[in-house]
């Protein structure tokens, strides 16, 4: 069995791989997902000037009135909605996925989803 120190590290890696490859810039900038056990995490970033540019999370008020968990798909797909609503009415309407390291799969994807059926485009 594999420690989860252990998997931190591997996703650690993983990360740093695909940041080699995908980077944010002002025309398309970089979201980010990032997963913990409750909650999850989207961050719209601009790469070269270190900006985060929009934040949306399962800890913020408007999430909590739809009274959904950050730890099951229905909750990330609204995060991903979350992101996507806010990155719009910033003006931000392509961006570059940045999965975190983790498996293009259940809530990673469930956000992706929710982001582009809200009108993102990556």
């Amino acid at each position: 069995m594999i420690k989860k120190q252990d998997r931190n590290q591997l996703r650690s890696k993983k990360h740093l791989r695909v940041r080699k490859r995908v980077n944010g810039t002002n025309e398309r900038p970089r979201l980010c997902v990032y997963r913990s056990l409750n909650h999850i995490y989207a961050q719209v970033i601009n790469d070269i000037t270190g900006q985060t540019l929009v934040a949306a999370s399962s800890l913020e008020a408007a999430f909590k009135e739809a009274e959904l968990s950050g730890g099951n798909l229905e909750g990330a797909k609204k995060v991903g909605e979350l992101v996507a609503k806010k990155a719009l009415e910033k003006g931000i309407d392509k961006v570059v996925f940045d999965r975190g390291g983790y498996v293009y799969h259940g809530r990673i994807e469930a956000v992706a989803t929710g982001a582009r059926e809200a009108g993102l485009q990556f």
